[in-house]
Order: C-alpha cells, then structure tokens, then sequence
C-alpha cells in the first residue's frame, strides 16, 4: 500500500477517495477549487492540500459556484466548485444553470449523504442527481471509492468538450472517506477533440458571403471558448465583413478595429441582407433570428446547436476556429461585391450614435446621471481591464459604453440573466490575474445578492474596484410596470444604503457619492488602493435604461 503523503507520485495507489479526486483534478491542470466548507467533503480539502490545489472558500454556495464559472470564463478553462450535500448543492444551482446556458466548462464536485446509510434519513441526504440533470452536461454519483476517478475524469472531459457546459459528480461521505487500489486515468488540461465541420456546408456559407452585399458577422461566446479569435478575425478581414460582438465575444475583435461596431447594430442588422451568427443561440437578444428581410446563417460550435427555430440559408457546425480558418481561404478567392460603402455607413451611423452619447457621458446633473459615472471610469480603464457586470439598468449602461478590446474581460450574467454572480466572478478574475484591473459593477438591487462576499474579497486579499450605481429602486422593473400598469409596487428599495460602509465594516474600503465631480476622484482613490473597494454613488432613480429587447 501507497502512504498519502505530500507530494507522493500519483499512480496505482490504495488511498482515500479524496485523495484520489484531488489526483484527478491536478492532471486536469486544475489549480484552484472554490468551495464553502462542509464535512461532507473533508476528504476531498485533505486531498487538495496534499496536491497543492488551492482551496478558495466564500460566504455562500451561490458565489463558490459563479466564481467556479468565473475562473473558467477569465482563463479558459475549466472551473471546479465543491458543494456541500443538501443546501449546499442546492444553493449552487442558480450558478450551475447559468453556466449551462452560457456554455461554460464547469465541474461541480458535491458532498452527499453515507451510502451505506442511505434511506434512513441522515443529514443533508438529498439525490442531488435528478436536481441537476436537466442543467448539466452530465450528472453522476461515484457510488464506489474505485469509481472516483473515472467519474470525475469523465466529468471534466465533458465540461470541455465542445459544446462545453457544467458536468456535476456527487460524492457519498463514506466512499470519500474510504480508499481504493486505483489507475489513475491519463488525462490532459482540455476536452476531445472538437468536431471537424463539412467543408462543403463551410463552402456553402462562403458563398452566401461572396454573394452578399451588406453582410453582418454576430460573434458570440463560443468564439471565444474555441479560441477562435485570430482565425474570426481573419475571416472578416478577408471578406471585409463588418462585425458585432454578443456576450463573452466581446474583446474577440478589439472594439477598435475598422470592422468592429456595436452602435450601429439595429441598423445594421434591420439593413443588412445576410447575418452570419456565429457561437451564440438565435434567442431573444438576437430578436429570436428574425433580421428583416436578410438570409440568416448559423455557425455552432456542435450540429446540436445549430439553430431550428427560424429557417436557415446556411449552416455550419464544428471547430469554430477551422471554421472560420475555411471561410478566410474561401474570402481570399474569387470576386465579391463591394462592401465598402455598407461599411462606409455603418460607420457613420456608429460615429454618430457615439457622439450623441457624449451628453450622458460628460452630465453634470445631480442626482448623478448613471451614464456620467462611465465618463469618468471608461478613461481610467486599462486596455486589459475586466470588467464584471451584476445588475439591470446600470449594468445595461455598461454593456452598451465600455468597449472591450481583449477576449475575456467583459462579464456578464448572460441569457439566463441571474443576479449575484457579480462577487464570484470579481474573485476569480482578481485570483487568476491579480496584475490587471477588476472593475465590478453592482446595481443596487444585485449588490443585495452576494455583499457579504466582500469578506471573501478582504480574506483573499484580491484588488477589486466595484461601483454601486445606488438609484434606491429595482430600475428595470419599475419603469416598465409603471408604463404598463401606470403604477407600479415591489420595485422600491432604501434610498442611499450606505453600501460602502458594509464592504468598510467587512474590512475593505469604500466612499459615498454624491455630486457628479467625485466620481472620478473617487475612483482614482480606488485604483491606487489595495484591496476591495467599493464607490457608491447616487444615481437619479428617475432615469430609466431605453431598452427595446423582445425578452419572449
């Protein structure tokens, strides 16, 4: 028999189930596992801290699981949240489906009640399993010692794999507890191979590109996760397509690239006569895929993705970067319209919606005008910065001012649109690269969710700049009810919540706002510390987001 011992050599070993997880996970390159401690899952901390994997421990389950997404959005790979049984698995499941739809590679590794007592009601006994299939990749109980590294190995591949999304394996205490003589299974940092796609479906896309006049490239998040931003960027190029960017594609393309937009994008996509869409469902913040009169076509990351709910002119499905490393080859061969004046005027339409925007940006109204506080942080903000968004309407001020020049650095809930991932993923971010600025933006409402995780900030040490737009009411459900309804209820909150002295009380840093010249003072005195800090400001609870999605 093999002694667990620190620094022991993986391989065929008789030791405990936590040891050997902790195996798995290290020769999947995981460095990092964020948890809420629960005894459920002892063995598993005893197996991390025997192989070196950091153990990263938060206030709730909610935020050790966005956090987990979190780590995998701002690297790239997979992220790992450990959950207590019963409510802790359960508190992370919010987390879990936001993952699910946002296609990110996340392993949730749960506690779960004795095996050998199961069904006589001990503590937390819980099947977690039917709870989570219908948001997971796959979903699983190591029912065995000798199973644990065959589940969890499978469950990290999954993850990966394209298209990738969380995978859950829940462990019970006794078979954490116990060891097994195992081989260890051989495993590397990422997934299969993603699939090859139809060189004559890609060629077929081509040619609907070489015959379009005023085509449209949406890049989305899967772009992203291929890695496909050099060869997407290629591809625009080489057919002079101009491009906008959904979600976590944003930064694919610098935003100040000659083909980059994102003002000009109703106009463009009402105008144009062909909308490639690329790494993004066709849901409602692409109006369902339904773009006037203009030939839709569809790239997904996997044939299940492709979308079935408008009628395509084309599809392709596969390896996002071969992709579009094909659809350059094509564009570089044979003649095509000129595209020159659709660029030519979506670009005038792009200067002249940023020139409307420099009102909101420099107001010096008070209460403070959200749009003021972006004046002053856009400026303040590095080229690499990564920037988190938690909350409605100050948030959707944020997804239309900040442009993102590098992949990975704008975060936000995505379509299932859950508030409170905002803590999370300003830890991971700050954890995985604590040389760059971390700007978190909370509405006041959402800063409700996960505050008390600035504990987790302060204990961790991480540099956090967040920004509290603090308009004392749920903005994004106010307004609309109170234009539908002409009143409207639940939408009020305490005006002037000293939110800052929480994250001060929680031993961060933190100032109140209230005049539109602090703002960028204040936000000077938050990048030149050290530590969380957070700026609350005073927004005018008046001021409503124009929004115009079709949410279904």
């Amino acid at each position: 028999m093999t002694d667990a011992t620190p620094g022991a050599t993986p391989g065929t070993t008789a030791t405990t189930g936590g040891i050997l997880a902790a195996d798995v996970l290290a020769r999947h390159g995981v460095e990092v596992v964020f948890t809420l401690s629960g005894g459920h899952l002892f063995p598993l901390y005893d197996g991390c801290v025997q192989r070196g994997i950091r153990l990263v421990d938060t206030r709730h389950e909610q935020t050790a699981t966005f956090a987990a997404e979190g780590w995998a959005k701002v690297t790239r790979g997979v992220g790992i949240a450990a959950l207590t049984a019963g409510p802790g698995v359960t508190n992370g499941i919010s987390a879990i489906t936001a993952a699910w739809m946002n296609g990110s590679p996340l392993t949730v590794l749960g506690g779960r009640a004795p095996q050998a007592r199961w069904g006589s009601g001990s503590l937390q006994e819980l099947d977690h399993v039917p709870i989570v299939a219908s948001v997971t990749k796959t979903a699983s109980t190591a029912t065995t010692t000798a199973r644990i590294p065959a589940e969890i190995d499978a469950a990290l591949r999954a993850a990966t794999t394209p298209h990738r999304g969380p995978t859950f394996v829940d462990v019970p205490m006794d078979v954490f507890f116990a060891a097994a003589e195992v081989v260890l299974p051989e495993a590397s940092a990422r997934g299969e191979s993603a699939v090859e796609p139809d060189s004559d479906a890609v060629a077929a896309v081509a040619r609907l590109a070489a015959n379009a006049a005023k085509p449209v490239l949406v890049v989305g998040g899967d772009v992203y996760w291929a890695g496909a931003e050099a060869a997407m960027c290629a591809a625009a190029e080489a057919a002079r397509i101009p491009v906008f960017v959904n979600g976590l594609g944003r930064g694919t393309l610098p935003a100040d690239h000659e083909l980059a937009f994102s003002r000009a994008r109703s106009v463009a996509l009402k105008g144009a006569d062909l909308v490639i869409v690329a790494g993004t469902p066709l849901d409602f913040r692409l109006g369902f895929g339904r773009f006037g009169d203009a030939r839709v076509v569809h790239l997904a990351d996997t044939p299940d993705n492709v979308s079935t709910n408008v009628a395509l002119a084309g599809s392709a499905a596969g390896d996002l970067e071969r992709v579009f490393a094909l659809l350059a080859d094509h564009a570089t061969r044979g003649a095509r319209p000129d595209h020159e004046p659709w660029i030519a005027r979506l670009r005038d339409e792009e200067d002249a919606r940023r020139a409307k925007e420099r009102d909101g940006l420099e107001a010096d109204t008070s209460p403070i005008h959200p749009a003021r506080i972006y004046g002053e942080l856009i400026p303040r903000l590095d080229r690499d910065a990564i920037v988190i968004g938690d909350g409605g309407d100050f948030v959707s001020y944020a997804g239309k001012l900040v442009d993102t020049y590098t992949p990975g650095c704008f975060l936000d809930p995505g379509p299932y649109g859950c508030l409170g991932m905002g803590s999370g993923y300003a830890l991971a971010a700050a954890l995985a690269h604590p040389e760059r600025q971390v700007v978190l933006l909370l509405g006041d409402g959402a800063a409700g969710f996960s505050l008390m995780d600035f504990d987790t900030l302060v204990r961790f040490g991480v540099n956090v700049v967040a920004i509290v737009g603090n308009n004392g009411i749920w903005g994004l459900e106010k307004h609309p009810m109170r234009m539908i309804y002409g009143y409207d209820v639940a939408a009020e909150l305490r005006p002037g919540t000293r939110y800052d002295e929480v994250v001060r009380a929680l031993g961060g840093d933190g100032e109140l706002v209230r005049e539109p010249d602090d703002v960028g003072p204040a936000l000077d005195r938050a990048f030149e510390s050290d530590g969380p800090v957070l700026v609350n400001v005073l927004t005018d609870p008046a001021d409503a987001y124009p929004r115009s999605s079709n949410l279904g």
